[in-house]
């Protein structure tokens, strides 16, 4: 392989790696602007929706309809979290929300574990992490068929709400919400159904990633940890901007896996892809602090 191939393998797999953490960062950005909470359950509904896909399967369910059955569990999920935990909250300060999203995360968890067990299982969607000969044999790039078929499913599933959040009438709903709760309401806006919805995609979203990463890490509590490693992605790219996540996943996608293989292995002794996003972002937040498509906010101190 010369290292121009070598360069372009790397940059690829960077941007394969980098949609599917703007899939999981699209999950905190919709939550984000519709309610100005940090939800910080994400990642354990990440290995929530993995778990249930695997639990129906365990007994009995075929696989593809297990997925449907989990589809509903996690919708139930979200509206079940908005209405509950989310709505009596509404007008609360910014750090109680977020409190009240980390409560959440250890019920998720815990629910998880008690319904489907503790244990490290097997995912498989049947698609082979086996090379695509014709790639190989024309370019000589490695990209395996799992990767490409991950990558694609990310790629779909994130233009497809972009394009939703931002051209159709829920997505005008939306942007007004997150503008101003009050103004909206004023309008006519129906922000219960709007909150509801957005809790009810970010279920889905979250049961997408969850199988994507178990079908290589597998379903264990581990799942909760990756998730958070979208963190980065949200920093980089706002924390209510829908393009910026996408802009920036990729952008970490690449830059980790770029320091990975050209400074973490024959330098450091590899292992950097676990702390390399932060120290990204931290020396990003030094440039642009509210990101790359974030707005600036002056508040009076």
């Amino acid at each position: 392989m010369t290292p121009l191939q070598m360069f372009a393998e790397v940059v690829i797999g960077g941007l394969m790696t980098g949609l599917m953490y703007s899939l999981v960062a699209l999950g905190f950005v919709l939550i984000y602007k519709a309610s100005t909470a940090f939800n910080f359950a994400q990642g354990a509904m990440v290995f929530f929706g993995a778990a249930t896909v695997v639990g129906f399967a365990e007994l009995g369910v075929p696989f593809w309809f297990s997925v449907l059955l989990a589809v509903g569990v996690m919708i139930l999920l979200g509206v079940v979290t908005e209405r509950v935990v989310m709505r009596p909250l509404v007008g609360q300060h910014e750090i109680t929300l977020f409190m009240a999203t980390i409560g959440l995360a250890f019920v998720v968890e815990g629910l998880a574990q008690l319904l489907w067990g503790v244990e490290v299982r097997r995912m498989d969607l049947g698609i082979p992490d086996v090379p695509i000969e014709w790639i190989l044999t024309n370019t000589g790039l490695l990209i395996t068929q799992f990767d490409f078929f991950a990558a694609t499913v990310a790629a779909v599933l994130v233009g497809t709400l972009a394009v939703v959040f931002s051209r159709t009438k829920v997505g005008r709903g939306l942007r007004a919400v997150a503008d101003d709760h009050g103004a909206a309401l004023a309008t006519g806006i129906p922000l219960q159904r709007i909150w509801m919805m957005v809790w009810a995609v970010a279920g889905i979203i979250a049961l997408v990633a969850g199988m994507l990463w178990a079908s290589r890490a597998g379903v264990q509590f581990a799942l909760v940890f990756l998730a958070l490693k979208a963190l980065p992605v949200l920093i980089i790219g706002g924390f209510t901007s829908v393009p910026g996540v996408i802009v920036a996943g990729l952008l970490v996608g690449v830059a980790e896996r770029m320091f990975e293989v050209y400074v973490g292995s024959p330098i450091l002794g590899g292992g950097t892809e676990a702390w390399f996003p932060f120290i990204f972002a931290i020396l990003f937040l030094l440039v642009r602090p509210e990101g790359l498509f974030g707005e600036k906010i002056i508040r009076r101190v």
